[in-house]
């Protein structure tokens, strides 16, 4: 029902303006095996389908064939009415848009002593190559990711896509109306500069960037006003005690170099 009311989406758009341009939105991020054994290998890829069957759905329109012998498997029945297999494939989307915080990583054999990631938002386990790159909440910084990411999402649907989300929550210090927030350049100018990769180097349509998020708020992964994610710092606590005013990081002034550089000067 939720494709359907999608595609009806679509052609409503489609019909109010015929250069209207319709995405979706999906929680995107790579899925690495944790040994180059066969059995992690597919498990890794199992694991990426399993996000690509939504857009694999609004994009190509189309259930792919694996969804729906694991869906008669469990005894599910998809009330498919005359025409909805049609409609799905007439009113497909425009573009891809998607988060990318970190990628993810996998193991077939429970035998195998692997640590888990403590912070991430999706289960996975702890990448040994980026214990060195960590946030303060234990996310693993994956910059590579995100061109590993944009690369899958271009090679398999042919589309323009939109990075939605992406950004590092970190612990930030007001001093004399100040934050020097560098962990925070330092983690977007690494991503800038994998996009670029992508789209210089494998030919990747993007459409847009834009970073998580614009000013502090209360992170929905953890409900903490002190995991900070914005380049406006904003004086209030996890108990919402605070003057509330606002102040400009670091991070404000250099990405404001970046926009006016379209992404070319990330000193």
């Amino acid at each position: 029902h939720m494709f359907m009311a999608s595609a009806r989406a679509v052609e409503i758009l489609h019909k109010i303006d015929p250069a209207n341009k319709v995405g979706c939105m999906v929680a995107a991020g790579a899925t690495y095996p944790y040994r180059c054994a066969p059995e992690d290998v597919w498990l890794a890829y199992e694991e990426d389908r399993g996000r690509y069957f939504y857009t694999d759905v609004m994009a190509a329109g189309a259930y792919p064939a694996w969804k729906l012998r694991a869906l008669e498997k469990e005894g599910v029945h998809v009330p498919f009415e005359p025409g909805d297999t049609e409609y799905l494939a007439e009113h497909t989307v425009d573009f891809i848009s998607f988060s990318y915080y970190c990628s993810r990583l996998v193991c077939a054999d429970d035998q195998v002593i692997a640590e888990k990631a403590e912070g991430n938002v999706f289960p996975t386990l702890r990448n040994p190559y980026l214990k060195d790159k960590e946030t303060a909440w234990k996310w693993q910084i994956d910059a590579l990711g995100l061109r590993v990411t944009l690369a899958g999402y271009h090679d398999r649907y042919h589309l323009p896509l939109f990075i939605a989300e992406n950004g590092v929550g970190g612990l930030d210090a007001l001093e004399d109306g100040k934050v020097h927030d560098a962990y925070h350049i330092d983690y977007l100018r690494r991503h800038i500069l994998a996009l670029r990769d992508a789209i210089v180097e494998d030919g990747v349509d993007l459409m847009g960037y834009t970073p998580w998020g614009c000013i502090d708020l209360v992170s929905a992964s953890t409900g903490q006003m002190k995991k900070r994610y914005g380049f406006v710092y904003v004086d209030a606590d996890d108990m919402g005690k605070g003057t509330f005013d606002r102040y400009r990081k670091d991070s404000f002034c250099w990405y404001q170099k970046v926009i006016a550089s379209n992404g070319e000067d990330l000193s």
